[in-house]
């Protein structure tokens, strides 16, 4: 299936936009424990014949397996924004891993960059999904990762990767995808096993009513198990701090907003709690 991806869509709109976010939100109850220190580090690993350099982050306080989260990046590639979400779900009490998606630590530092390193992923759906596969086995690596709890979450590029590889059968209990594109692979109950959420707003022209419809009929018909939550006046890009600025700045119709910010991350942890039960 061919398409035009969400973030190739903004590409049209603007040829110099920033990246979709760099702050998380604020953390709400989850599995803390009471003491928390924040182990980070850089990581090699491969994929194929291309060097990877991913990023984790985990409580160190804690000894015990915990349950791990994949979290793929914005088609910027692993800069400081998915490092922030990490150790955001690290403070939670998982082990989370950003993987790169690019290879060599790219990091795109303009949409004509990332238009060109994403391409790729959402024309041969393959090569993402082999990409998501590698990271997901260097999590599994950990011996902090309790490997039968697992789940994916993306944002924009991201989630348009996470949805892609569940639907290809990634061999996890759920994924979490944050503003991203609906379309992608056709959803199919022989492959689809891990339980879905979407984080959608309600206000982003760049993810159409059309787009909501199409991707709730075709996961209705094979009784996937999924959950669409669309947040009032949400743009494009809700969960960034810096979106109102970006859209200001490039004439955007992207705008953070605070209270979707916060719905989504509580979501996202009562989805957690269901799938890890």
């Amino acid at each position: 299936m061919k398409y035009i991806p969400l973030c190739l869509a903004i590409l049209t709109v603007s040829a110099t936009m920033t990246s979709c976010s760099d702050q998380p939100a604020a953390t709400t109850d989850g599995p803390k424990k009471d003491t928390v220190i924040i182990k980070e580090q850089s990581v090699t690993y491969d994929a194929d014949t291309t060097q990877m350099v991913g990023f984790v982050a985990y409580n160190e306080a804690d000894s015990a397996k915990r349950p791990a989260v994949l979290v793929i990046p914005e088609w910027w590639g692993l800069n400081d924004y998915p490092k922030m979400r990490a150790r955001e779900l690290a403070k939670l009490g998982y082990i989370a891993f950003v993987a790169d998606m690019y290879g060599n630590g790219l990091i795109a530092d303009s949409p004509s960059l990332a238009g060109k390193y994403a391409t790729p992923f959402y024309t041969n759906p393959k090569l993402g999904n082999s990409r998501f596969l590698a990271a997901l086995g260097k999590l599994k690596t950990y011996p902090q990762a309790d490997t039968t709890k697992i789940a994916a979450i993306g944002y924009c590029f991201g989630g348009s990767m996470v949805l892609n590889a569940a639907k290809l059968g990634a061999p996890v209990n759920g994924v979490v995808s944050f503003h991203g594109d609906l379309r992608g692979v056709p959803a199919d109950k022989n492959l689809l096993k891990a339980k879905v959420l979407v984080c959608h707003g309600l206000a982003d022209s760049f993810v159409p009513q059309a787009q909501v419809d199409a991707f709730k009929k075709q996961m209705d018909s094979i009784g996937a198990d999924y959950t669409f939550k669309a947040y009032a006046d949400a743009t494009h890009a809700f969960t960034n701090p810096n979106a109102t600025a970006t859209g200001e700045r490039f004439k955007m119709p992207i705008k953070y907003n605070a209270a979707a910010d916060t719905a989504s991350w509580k979501d996202m942890q009562d989805f957690f709690g269901r799938i890890f039960k």
